[in-house]
């Protein structure tokens, strides 16, 4: 059965950042970097940003992008993917080297094959240009929404060698933590929170990616492959992602 809505928009915060209150509360702004070289579209996403209470910092290439990831460390990044010199999948794999940031990739190129290699790389949505800034507005809050942590109870689960902190957001093995991208993160976190249950590609990307998700479900096959990437040394006698053709995935856990 799945679980109810409230424990789903989940999974992924950064200790540095505090969600937005509610209209009508005082609010806490979140630090967001645009890295766009086209001025005028940096300025206006900067504009509705700020109409909207983030603060932010822009970059119009990809050394001052990584400068200033390195220096104000934003609480989201809207990354366009063709910059002059350094492209933009350059400088998410740089941010991915060290943080688990959400990215935004912005980009003219909307085949799906972009998509799925920016998503791929660990970038969190996809924004095909041109866009409307009230759109980048939403997602950038939807974004963030995911990224809190909404999980109630015992906030660590031992599954043999494999501890999972929902509280510290991090995952270990053999006493070693795992890197993974935000998405797969938040990805494996739900799967470990309800263990031993499966889930269709469809209710992975409604209850991890969103309901505004436009992008194919092959998102969920390589996030799936990654992780299990990153579980190689896991032994299986301990627990094990297990694809169930026609059904979808199940984190099954061997007690």
């Amino acid at each position: 059965m799945l679980p109810s809505r409230h424990l789903l928009d989940i999974f992924m915060s950064y200790a540095k950042e505090r969600m937005s209150p509610s209209r009508g509360e005082s609010t806490s702004t979140h630090n967001i970097l645009i890295v766009e070289d086209e001025l005028p579209i940096s300025r206006v996403l900067k504009a509705y940003l700020e109409k909207n209470n983030f603060r932010v910092e822009q970059a119009f290439n990809g050394e001052e992008a990584e400068r200033k990831f390195d220096s104000h460390s934003p609480a989201l990044v809207l990354l366009d993917v063709m910059l002059p010199g350094r492209s933009g999948w350059s400088i998410l794999e740089y941010i991915r080297a060290k943080s688990s940031c959400p990215v935004i990739m912005l980009t003219a190129l909307g085949q799906i094959d972009n998509k799925l290699a920016g998503l791929n790389k660990g970038a969190d949505d996809y924004i095909t240009k041109p866009f409307i800034a009230d759109e980048v507005v939403a997602r950038v809050h939807a974004v963030l929404r995911r990224s809190k942590q909404l999980i109630e109870g015992n906030h660590v689960k031992q599954f043999g060698s494999l501890k999972v902190d929902f509280k510290a957001y991090s995952v270990m093995l053999h006493g070693i933590e795992l890197a993974f991208t935000p998405k797969d993160l938040c990805l494996f976190l739900f799967l470990a929170q309800y263990k031993n249950q499966t889930f269709t590609r469809e209710q992975l990307i409604e209850q991890v990616w969103g309901m505004d998700y436009e992008g194919s479900d092959r998102a969920v096959d390589l996030a799936i492959k990654r992780i299990r990437r990153s579980l190689e040394n896991w032994p299986t006698s301990e627990g094990e992602i297990r694809t169930y053709r026609g059904l979808g995935y199940k984190l099954c856990v061997y007690e």
